[in-house]
């Protein structure tokens, strides 16, 4: 397979390309020279990816907590791009941090509908493309909390879990087909992520005992994993290889160790070993 991803996805469609992963993936896509379309729900954080990079990215207004707005940016975007993407990355979502039972159902009815349902729709529509042009790729973001869930962060679990069990579906739908579909989950990194998370309490410092010390654990962990780069080399490798398949980024610990030795513990130690882990 050629060593050059412009050759074989010359336009991209990345959900949540502001920051974060998200960025991290933008970047490393127009450094090898694919047109990208990028999205946010504030295209004033898109502003700099499109005065930086004029003639290979294009802006796009999505909130996912608007599906039907969501796939009319999308279809635009892709008419835009002359028909389709040869690659579309499901990147965009949000934590939310709290104590499940004192939480609003709300909230997490809100995040499973944009990053789950919405995520859905936006796929339905580019697998439709790709399958009528019998090309291209689609990477949906999971994460490893679907091995390793997050303390206090029901949905968010809940939602990436529901992802990469869509992605597993896909890979065996769309198997014997030059189509590929990649599951990728990304441990910690270095990003803003957990500054922008949402939380139910008005502030983190209102969170109090186990709770309290799971989002200080949070914090450390996230501040001492590696810079998003990683995770946007981690995902160049894997579309070049062309082929469908879970991809798994992050330390060494997370990424590799625990990933290959946990399945080989009762499940009671690993939960143990995940309450140490996060303070609990």
């Amino acid at each position: 397979m050629s060593r050059s991803l412009a050759e074989n996805y010359p336009h991209a469609f990345v959900t949540g390309a502001s920051a974060g992963l998200g960025r991290a993936f933008t970047t490393m896509l127009l450094n090898e020279g694919v047109r990208v379309w990028g999205t946010a729900r504030d295209g004033g954080r898109l502003a700099n990816l499109a005065t930086t990079h004029p003639a290979h990215f294009t802006p796009v207004i999505l909130d996912l907590d608007d599906p039907v707005a969501a796939e009319a940016a999308f279809s635009r975007a892709a008419n835009s791009a002359g028909g389709n993407f040869e690659l579309v990355i499901n990147n965009a979502g949000y934590g939310v941090f709290g104590i499940f039972h004192e939480t609003d159902v709300a909230m997490w009815e809100r995040q499973l509908s944009a990053m789950l349902t919405s995520t859905l729709r936006l796929t339905h529509l580019a697998l439709r493309r790709m399958r009528e042009r019998d090309r291209g790729c689609i990477v949906n973001v999971s994460s490893l909390a679907v091995e390793f869930p997050l303390p206090f962060m029901s949905g968010y679990n809940v939602a990436k879990a529901g992802l990469s069990a869509l992605s597993e579906s896909l890979i065996v739908e769309t198997q014997g087909t030059p189509i590929n579909v990649i599951d990728f989950r990304p441990g910690d990194f270095r990003t803003d992520f957990n500054q922008a998370m949402l939380t139910s309490s008005a502030a983190n410092s209102a969170l109090g005992g186990r709770a309290a010390r799971a989002w200080q654990a949070l914090k450390a962990h996230c501040e001492a994993s590696p810079p998003a780069s990683v995770a946007a080399a981690d995902l160049r490798k894997a579309l070049l290889r062309g082929r469908s398949g879970t991809v798994r980024s992050g330390s060494l610990f997370q990424a590799r160790m625990a990933s290959s030795f946990a399945p080989l513990l009762p499940a009671s130690l690993r939960r143990s070993i995940a309450a140490r882990y996060f303070g609990l």
